[in-house]
């Protein structure tokens, strides 16, 4: 999907301004509001808005701790990579999972009440044998750049 200048804006806008009306976004990016629309219904259906939602402050909605977790399973068979992945959708303390290549198989991220419930997962998931060999434990102490858009003029230079 060949993206242009406000293409790009509306996704810029919309990255750090969810809840923006759509009359506003029009303005925002220099058209009338039929124009928007339609650019933002090609952009929804193409993929490439996955979704919208809020970014909630957990410090001020309960205590918690979140933990990287380095992941090395057992078996690297095709099989084994598959059974780790669809086991690790039970866990919703699990909030983000990515395959690495390099000396670790996966990066969890997890976010519990205390370092005691943490624990309690990792017991709950050597129990139930989904292929975790070894795990390596981070502690968040503190955050320090949240989630944000990617560059993406960077991204799309030389397309």
């Amino acid at each position: 999907m060949q993206l242009d200048p406000r293409d790009l804006e509306i996704l810029r806008i919309l990255s750090r301004e969810g809840r923006i009306t759509k009359a506003a976004l029009a303005e925002r990016v220099g058209l009338t509001p039929t124009p928007c629309w339609e650019r933002l219904a090609k952009l929804e259906k193409a993929g490439l808005i996955e979704g919208y939602g809020a970014r909630i402050n957990l410090k001020k909605l309960a205590p918690h701790v979140t933990v990287f977790v380095a992941v090395e399973i057992s078996g690297h068979t095709a099989a084994g990579f598959q059974a780790f992945e669809a086991a690790i959708q039970r866990y919703d303390e699990v909030t983000q999972c990515w395959a690495l290549g390099g000396g670790f198989d996966y990066l969890l991220q997890v976010v519990t009440r205390d370092i005691d419930a943490y624990q309690q997962l990792i017991d709950a998931m050597l129990d139930a044998r989904i292929g975790l060999s070894r795990y390596y434990t981070y502690v968040v102490t503190k955050p320090v750049k949240g989630a944000q858009m990617p560059p993406l003029d960077i991204l799309l230079q030389g397309r």
